[in-house]
C-alpha cells in the first residue's frame, strides 16, 4: 500500500491537462476468449506510456467495479493522446484494429472512452488522510491550507470553510 499523508492536500499545476477515462464493460462473463484478449491488451499500453513519459501520460490508474474495468489517465494534452492512440508504431493502433476484427459487432464485450480537456485553473481536488491519488499523482502534491482550504477558494474564489479545520483554529 502506498504511504498515508495524514491531513488535507490538494493537486496543483498550471497547466492545462486531459483526464482521459478508457475502460471495458464485459456483457457475456462466459465468453472468456473474446473479452480477455481486450483486457489483457491493456496492460502493454499502460506500460508502453510508464516507459516513454515522452508520450504525454501523467498518471493512470485501473480500477474494477464488475463487470466493467475502468482506466482513469491524466495527460499532458489532447494531441500527445490522440498520436498515441493513431499511431501504429503504438500498441494501442493495432489493439484497436484486432477489437474490431475479432469482436466489434459482437455483443460479447463494450468499450468506450471519455476525454476532458480541463483548462489551468478550471479544476480543484482535495486528499484527506490519503496516499497521493487522482490528479496528484499526475501533479504537485500540495497541503490544502490558506487559499486552498475550500473548493471554492482552490478555484479562485473566497469564502469560509463549512468545517472547522485544525489548522486554522
Amino acid at each position: 500500500m502506498s504511504a498515508i499523508f495524514p491531513g488535507r492536500f490538494s493537486a496543483h499545476t498550471e497547466e492545462s491537462f486531459v483526464v482521459f477515462l478508457i475502460g471495458m464493460q464485459i456483457n457475456k462473463p462466459f465468453a472468456v476468449h473474446k473479452w480477455l484478449p481486450v483486457a489483457n491488451a491493456m496492460g502493454p499500453m499502460v506500460s508502453e506510456l510508464y516507459t516513454h513519459p515522452e508520450k504525454g501520460m501523467l498518471s493512470s490508474r485501473t480500477y474494477l467495479s464488475w463487470p466493467t474495468i475502468l482506466l482513469v489517465q491524466y495527460w499532458r494534452t489532447f494531441e500527445q493522446l490522440e498520436h498515441f492512440a493513431r499511431n501504429p508504431n503504438d500498441p494501442h493502433l493495432p489493439a484497436w484494429q484486432s477489437f474490431y476484427r475479432e469482436v466489434g459487432k459482437s455483443d460479447v464485450v463494450g468499450v468506450f472512452h471519455e476525454t476532458y480537456l480541463v483548462q489551468a485553473g478550471q479544476y480543484e481536488a482535495v486528499y484527506v488522510n490519503m496516499p497521493r491519488f487522482g490528479l496528484a499523482l499526475a501533479s504537485d502534491h500540495i497541503p490544502a491550507t490558506g487559499k486552498r482550504a475550500t473548493a471554492r477558494r482552490r478555484l479562485g474564489g473566497e469564502n469560509e470553510p463549512a468545517v472547522a479545520l485544525l489548522e486554522e483554529q
